[in-house]
């Protein structure tokens, strides 16, 4: 029978161990490791990333898929700006700033207005 604690929470043991097993897979292969050390310099000189990127940019390009071009972009710089050394300073001694956090909620709020403008303000 299930317990009260794991039906509270929505979880039983079946999930768990299915979450748990690829917890622990991401964690041996160093997945968010390898992610956080990242360079955009060494990856935008790579060709390994660097010719599928363009070729992505070209085929969307093509197909005039502007729509998804534009999320790309806004992936790109969302992802360039949490490196920034803003973003590495939200969080100080285990404290969250406040005062740093609201204009990235208005910087998000703006993004996500504009993506839903983009898909259903324009039909």
């Amino acid at each position: 029978m299930v317990g009260f604690e794991a039906v509270a929470s929505g979880t039983t043991g079946a999930s768990e161990g299915f979450f748990a097993k690829i917890g622990a897979w991401l964690q041996s292969t160093q997945v968010p490791g390898q992610i956080q050390d990242v360079e955009v310099v060494a990856l935008f000189t790579n060709p390994w990333f660097l010719v599928p990127f363009i070729a992505l940019i070209g085929y969307l390009i093509w197909k005039q898929s502007f729509n998804e071009l534009i999320i790309v972009g806004l992936l790109v710089i969302i992802w360039w700006l949490s490196g920034t050394e803003y973003m590495q300073t939200l969080v100080v001694d285990g404290q969250l700033q406040i005062k740093k956090v609201l204009p990235v909620l208005v910087g998000a709020s703006a993004v996500l207005g504009f993506l839903i403008y983009l898909f259903f303000g324009r039909s």
